[in-house]
C-alpha cells in the first residue's frame, strides 16, 4: 500500500513518560476488565479478551498485571460498570477527530470532551460527522530487525488473511479486516513475530497536512483528550511524521 504510514499517526501515544505509562496501563486494564465481563475470563473462548491482552502486551504491560486484572474482573470485585462511547468532532483547521471512551458516567464524560474540544479551538459534532472519512481496520506493527524475515512475514500475513502489508522505514505495517484481526495476529505470533502495536484502529481514507504551528494546535487538543481518564483511543486524519 502506497501512502502515509498508519503507525506514524498513533506512535506518539507509545512514547510516554513513566507517569503517563501508568495511566496507559490503567486504561488498558479497563479494556481487559470490560472484555472479561462481556465474554468471560478465558482468552481461548473470548476473542475480545485475546485482543485486549495482545494490545496490553504490545504496550509492555507486565503479564502479572494482566492476570491480576483478569482475576479481579472475573471475581466481580470490580463493581464499576463501564459503557463504551464514541465522540466525533473537528479540531483546529477542520481536522477530523474520533474519540473512543469507556465511562461510568456518560454525562460527565460528554461534558468534559465537549469542553476540551471548545477550549482548544475545535467543536464536538454529531455521531457520524467524521467517521465516514475513516475505515475501521486491524493494525499490526512489527519493528524491523535482523530477526525479521520480510519474505516470511509477507507470506505468513497474506496466508493468514491480511489485506495489506507495507514497508514504512523502521516498521512493517499489516492491515486486516476487523473480523480477521485476531486470527492474523495469532498466526504471526505462532510464526515467531512480536508487535510494537496491535489494535483495531480507525484509519483515515485521506490525510490533512498542516503547517507546524497549526499542527501544534491540533496536537495539543489530541494530547489533552488522550490524557482524560475515560478516553481509550483518539484517531485523527492529521498527517504526522
Amino acid at each position: 500500500m502506497a501512502g502515509h504510514s498508519k503507525w506514524a499517526n498513533i506512535k506518539h501515544k507509545k512514547e510516554k513518560s513513566d507517569a503517563q505509562k501508568g495511566k496507559l496501563f490503567t486504561k488498558l486494564g479497563r479494556e481487559i476488565s470490560v472484555a472479561v465481563k462481556e465474554g468471560g475470563s478465558n482468552p481461548e473462548t473470548n476473542p475480545r479478551l485475546r485482543d485486549a491482552i495482545a494490545k496490553a502486551k504490545a504496550a509492555n504491560m507486565p503479564n502479572d498485571n494482566i492476570m491480576r486484572i483478569i482475576k479481579k474482573a472475573a471475581g466481580e470485585l470490580e463493581t464499576v460498570n463501564y459503557e463504551e462511547v464514541t465522540y466525533e468532532g473537528y479540531g483546529p483547521n477542520g481536522v477530523a477527530i474520533i474519540v473512543e471512551a469507556l465511562t461510568d458516567n456518560r454525562n460527565r464524560t460528554a461534558s468534559d470532551i465537549r469542553h476540551l474540544f471548545e477550549r482548544h479551538g475545535g467543536n464536538l459534532g454529531a455521531t457520524g460527522c467524521v467517521s465516514w472519512m475513516f475505515d475501521r481496520k486491524g493494525l499490526l506493527v512489527i519493528e524491523k530487525g535482523d530477526n525479521v524475515d520480510e519474505e516470511k512475514l509477507m507470506m505468513e500475513a497474506l496466508d493468514a488473511g491480511a489485506e495489506d502489508i507495507s514497508d514504512e522505514e523502521d516498521v512493517f505495517e499489516i492491515i486486516t479486516a476487523p473480523s480477521d484481526f485476531s486470527s492474523v495476529r495469532e498466526q504471526l505470533e505462532k510464526a515467531g513475530f512480536s508487535f510494537v502495536s496491535a489494535e483495531i484502529a480507525m484509519i483515515p481514507q485521506n490525510y490533512v497536512e498542516l503547517n507546524e504551528e497549526a499542527t501544534s494546535k491540533v496536537m495539543n487538543l489530541i494530547e489533552k483528550l488522550e490524557d482524560h481518564d475515560d478516553v481509550q483511543n483518539v484517531f485523527t486524519n492529521l498527517k504526522m511524521e
